[in-house]
Parts: structure tokens; sequence; C-alpha cells
């Protein structure tokens, strides 16, 4: 269990920060998964009197504050309508309803979990994070940086020509996914694909050999083609998608579920561009 010596509410991002140097101090998201953690806090640092509980739908962009929960984001129309309804799929089966009214956005994207549906539901929207101090970076960069003592303050998603298609697979409805697969469709017709819970954290597969560019243009080839280049895509992504075992499957296994989800992810763009 976790003890919280003091609490202050910020009123502002900058006291906040300033409480946050220290490293007795934590900020404090929902608390769905800091509150089953051990050890002692000096002070938790509580931001939901900043105003960053609310979604604005802007005409370039989705501006998520960090306090918004993941409830809000899996039933905003605006997100849903854009995304395809990638966004809900992508968090309906965290754990419950009742969690997920509680769970924030920013505690999710800030812990970098491996096995974040989150982390890689942004990555795939190629969405970006406002840190108070380190300004606007890509989540992907974010994804890979060290932990430190900074502020998240919101995503950023900004809207561009793009199909979104999300998938998972969990042993159990609510348990934590042995894989997840993020998949968009970009304006030029090609893939950009995101993995996730391999167990490690999510990462996009780097298309170093061409082989996702421009696979989805409209009127490209025969239905026997586009099997072919399924196929294809299904081993390139479990050829360079490293995965590792824990308790939910071994590395072999989250390799075929790669191959799996990859090839499901083109076929479900592909059906349509023939």
């Amino acid at each position: 269990m976790i003890s919280i010596k003091e609490y202050r509410k910020a009123e502002s991002l900058e006291e906040a920060w300033e409480l946050n140097q220290k490293k007795a101090n934590r900020i404090i998201g929902g608390m769905m998964w800091m509150k089953m953690s051990r050890g002692r806090v000096q002070t938790a640092i509580d931001l939901s009197g900043l105003g960053l509980d609310t979604i604005e739908e802007r005409d370039d962009a989705f501006v998520i504050g960090s306090m918004v929960t993941l409830r809000q984001l899996e039933t905003h129309t605006g997100l849903n309508a854009y995304t395809d309804g990638a966004v809900k799929e992508a968090l309906r089966h965290i754990v419950g309803v009742q969690f997920r009214n509680g769970a924030t956005v920013g505690g999710s994207l800030f812990g970098r979990y491996g096995f974040s549906d989150v982390l890689t539901l942004f990555m795939t929207l190629d969405a970006e994070v406002e840190l108070y101090k380190g300004g606007v970076i890509p989540v992907s960069v974010f994804a890979e940086m060290s932990y430190d003592r900074d502020v998240l303050v919101r995503v950023i998603v900004k809207k561009k020509p793009e199909k979104y298609y999300y998938q998972s697979v969990r042993n159990t409805d609510t348990d934590f996914p042995a894989l997840t697969c993020g998949a968009a469709l970009e304006a030029d017709g090609s893939l950009r694909l995101c993995f996730g819970a391999r167990p490690q954290k999510a990462m996009v597969l780097a298309d170093r050999d061409g082989v996702l560019d421009g696979l989805c243009v409209k009127g490209a080839g025969s239905e026997d083609a586009a099997m072919k280049r399924i196929e294809t895509i299904g081993i390139y992504a479990a050829e360079n998608i490293p995965t590792g075992s824990n308790m939910r499957g071994s590395a072999a296994y989250r390799s075929k579920l790669v191959k799996t989800l990859a090839s499901r992810a083109a076929e479900h763009f592909l059906t349509e561009a023939l």
C-alpha cells in the first residue's frame, strides 16, 4: 500500500512542476495503478484544478488534457468518428468501465507501460505529447525517453487524411493484452503498423525495405495479388518486431500473433482497395 503524508492541489503548472522536482513527491492522476504500489509519498500533487480534463476538437487537431479519463476518451464521438472506432476498440477492454472512469490519459501515457493499449493507440495515431518544460514531441520519441520530473500537460492528435484500425489479443476479455496492434492507412496508400505488449512497450514497425509503401492504392491489383501482399506484410512484421516472454505468452507465440495481426490489418485495408 502507498502512503501519502501531504496533499497539494496545484494552482498552476509551474507550481506542479516545482513540487514534482523533489523525488519524494509524485503527481497523482486517477491513482488506479499507483494506489496498488508500495512506498511513501511526501507530497501528492493533484492537477485536477488546472482545466486539463477536457477534449477540445479543433479544425486541425484534437487536444486532450492529461486529466481526461479513459472513459471520456473511449466515448468521445469526434475522436471515434475520426479514428474509425479505433479509440473505442483500444480502450473498451481495459479492466472495466469503473476503472476507465478513474484512470487518466496522462497517467497511462507517462508510465509508458509495456502492456499499455493507450500507448499503442496514440503511437498509431502519430500523436504528440506536450510536456511543461520539454515542449511538444512525438509519442514515439517520448516512449523512448528516460523517466524525468517533467509534467505531461496534453496529448495532441493532428487530423490527417488517414484511416485507422486497432486489434488486441487477450487471454481473457479484461486481462492485460498478450499483444496489441494499431494500423494506419496513410494518404499515399501505405501502411503504418504499431505493436505493443510484446511484452515490451509499443513500437512502430520500421519499414526499411519499403514493404508497406503504396501497398493499399485503390485498384492496385487482383484479389490474388492482394493475398500475396497480405502474406508478405505479415512475414515482414514477424521478422522485424522483437518479442519476449512472460506469463501471458512466449516470444514465439507473440511473433505468430504479430504475423496474424499484421496480416489482418493489411487485409482490412486491402479489401477496400480492390
